[in-house]
């Protein structure tokens, strides 16, 4: 998922800004359903709910008097103008989503979009890895982002292939082991690092 840093803007005032997996240019913003629906509560979950009780707060803390040593106000302020990047990002990112459900895709001897791939490393381990979004990449879950170098290094690829992948270690050849697309009732892939 996108990750979040902070910034001194030129008031002085601490900023977040939302940084994602950047995409290769003019490459479509793809996503399986499951993405989609967590971009989605996310969404719904802070317009509905964090929102709302954030100007809640802030107008209380507002009616209380002097706002410039107001904690309440400021900090609240702050997250009202953190939530509104937010809700603008997931809003650009949910309307550019092309959503591809792994289940329908063709050709499910090779490694596309949605895939979970089982592979062998050189050292004997065994990593299982789901292609997905950007947006929902978690390397740790097993789930990394179509546009990385690993899962571009897979795509094509079949059972029984070596894939070669050029790593900051040097070069590393992957076996694949199998290739499977998970319905939405299975569980999805659970181990491995990028």
């Amino acid at each position: 998922m996108s990750k979040a840093f902070t910034k001194e803007s030129e008031t002085g005032e601490e900023e977040i800004e939302f940084v994602t997996q950047l995409l290769p240019p003019g490459a479509k913003n793809y996503m399986t359903p499951r993405g989609y629906v967590l971009l989605k509560a996310e969404f719904d979950h802070l317009l509905k709910i964090e929102r709302p009780q954030m100007v809640e707060t802030v107008s209380w803390a507002a009616s209380n008097g002097d706002r410039s040593e107001n904690g309440d106000y400021i900090y609240g302020k702050k997250r009202l103008r953190e939530i509104d990047r937010r809700l603008r990002y997931l809003t650009k990112r949910l309307d550019d989503a092309v959503v591809v459900d792994p289940s329908t895709q063709q050709g499910l001897e090779q490694v596309f979009f949605g895939a979970t791939v089982s592979v062998g490393e050189a050292d004997g381990s065994e990593h299982v890895y789901q292609i997905v979004g950007a947006d929902e990449a978690d390397p740790g879950a097993g789930r990394i982002s179509w546009a990385s170098p690993l899962a571009r290094a897979l795509v094509k690829a079949r059972a029984g292939d070596v894939v070669r992948l050029q790593s900051p270690s040097g070069l590393r050849e992957i076996d694949v082991l199998e290739v499977r697309y998970i319905t939405s009732s299975e569980p999805s892939a659970s181990s491995g690092d990028a």
